[in-house]
């Protein structure tokens, strides 16, 4: 069951649909004008120019990709379009109150739905699939934080529900579980395809795409790129774990690192073991890895459980995924493995995303994590407000503005790193019976 490295599954399948789908489009021919530069055509970047195209179709929008359209984070992450920001519901309350922590949850849920519609309305052909997510609970630990998330998720007005290991089966049906926790609040989708599609759809309103052009350097009223100068009145930078290109953005995000797997497609007889009937999302509590079943059946686990400096040894985290892939669903042993690739994402030192727009017209997004689809959607949106001036509530929402602290230069995050995963490593996780949950 083991796998050489491979592109992602999510660019693999674009380039076998349409072998031309990753064909870059023309770079930046020289020195240009434009009245908004979006640098970055990840979700957060061609979101943004979506709706700033809808809110004012007159505007010059011009997105500046390095690679191309969807092929950096977008294309490596997870196939989840998730209303979780992945800052925990407590820490939300803490920061912002909870009249605030409950308006940034509803905007998020708003998102999802509005992700599917989209796609829908734009017939962006993306595998979207609202299922819902299940948190599984293996240990009696596992069991005390998933009823602590129940309850914190209440009082945001989230509408999640403690489940028994009976009712969890009933989505995923995964070895050892004890109980759970599910949200209708997640969706999945093929992310590159939804990046694409949007790209396409971007041109088709009159924006501006240009591919193979690396942004140098962002100032005030021009973006400096490989390619030529572009003077713009405003700039949104939405490059994920990408350099630093203004002066504010030096230590703001470091590389955080995930891998990911992928099976053969599988059985009728294998999904009747496995479970996830409707493509719902899942997360084991504990071990740090979440999956979906994808539109062709096949079963993509994704781990977040590896430092974020230095990059992980590839080879070794893909074989502790594939043991906690066996761990969880004994039934695919023998299923080979047809893809392995690794994630990158840019990282907040508190763990915190933000969107905003400073008084000098550059705007950005950071830290929006492996399942960001959702929050990318409601980051366009509110760039595109901000921007634009509209006003209302997505820009009062408490993201907008928020200044993560500096990381640390690199040998002090290499030495926090190290601590993390030797307390992780001798964290013990013993499996025991739990009291029976309810609804």
């Amino acid at each position: 069951m083991a796998t050489a490295r491979t592109p992602s599954l999510w660019l693999d399948q674009l380039r076998a649909d349409d072998p031309t789908a990753l064909h870059p489009l023309e770079p930046l021919d020289g020195d240009d004008r434009a009245d908004v530069v979006v640098v970055g055509a990840g979700l957060a970047g061609l979101w943004t120019a979506y709706y700033l195209l809808e809110a004012d179709p007159s505007l010059d929008v011009l997105v500046v990709e390095a690679d191309v359209a969807g092929a950096g984070a977008t294309g490596h992450g997870s196939g989840w379009c998730s209303a979780d920001l992945g800052v925990p519901g407590e820490e939300l309350i803490r920061r912002h109150g909870l009249a605030g922590a409950r308006a940034l949850r509803a905007a998020l849920r708003d998102a999802v739905v509005e992700v599917g519609g989209a796609a829908a309305a734009e017939q962006v052909d993306c595998g979207f699939a609202y299922g819902g997510s299940v948190l599984l609970a293996r240990t009696p630990s596992d069991v005390q934080r998933v009823a602590e998330h129940v309850q914190v998720a209440a009082d945001l007005e989230d509408d999640v529900h403690l489940l028994a290991a009976d009712e969890v089966a009933e989505h995923v049906r995964a070895a050892g579980v004890l109980a759970g926790a599910y949200s209708p609040d997640c969706a999945r989708v093929q992310p590159a395809a939804l990046a694409h599609g949007l790209r396409d759809v971007v041109r088709s309103r009159g924006g501006r795409v240009v591919e193979r052009t690396r942004a140098l350097r962002v100032s005030p009223r021009a973006v400096a790129t490989d390619r030529g100068t572009v003077r713009t009145r405003w700039t949104v930078v939405a490059t994920g774990a990408g350099p630093a290109l203004s002066s504010g953005d030096h230590r703001a995000v470091v590389p955080r690192h995930a891998v990911a797997v992928a099976t053969a497609p599988l059985t009728p007889e294998q999904w009747e073991a496995v479970g996830l009937p409707r493509a719902q999302t899942f997360a084991d509590d504990a071990g740090h890895v979440r999956g979906e079943r994808t539109a062709d059946d096949r079963l993509v686990v994704l781990s977040t459980a590896e430092p974020s400096w230095p990059a992980p040894d590839e080879d070794r985290a893909a074989g502790r995924l594939r043991d906690t892939l066996l761990d969880l669903f004994p039934v695919l042993d023998g299923t080979p493995l047809t893809h392995r690739w690794r994630a990158t994402v840019g990282a907040t030192r508190d763990g915190h995303p933000s969107v905003g727009l400073d008084t000098d017209g550059i705007g950005w997004v950071r830290g929006l994590g492996l399942d960001g689809a959702a929050a990318a959607n409601l980051a366009g949106r509110t760039l595109a407000d901000l921007v634009t001036g509209a006003g209302g509530p997505l820009v009062r929402l408490p993201w907008v503005g928020h200044r993560s602290p500096a990381w640390p230069l690199a040998p002090v995050r290499v030495l926090g790193n190290a601590v993390a995963r030797v307390s992780a490593a001798r964290a013990p996780r013993a499996r025991a019976s739990a009291p029976t949950a309810r609804r």
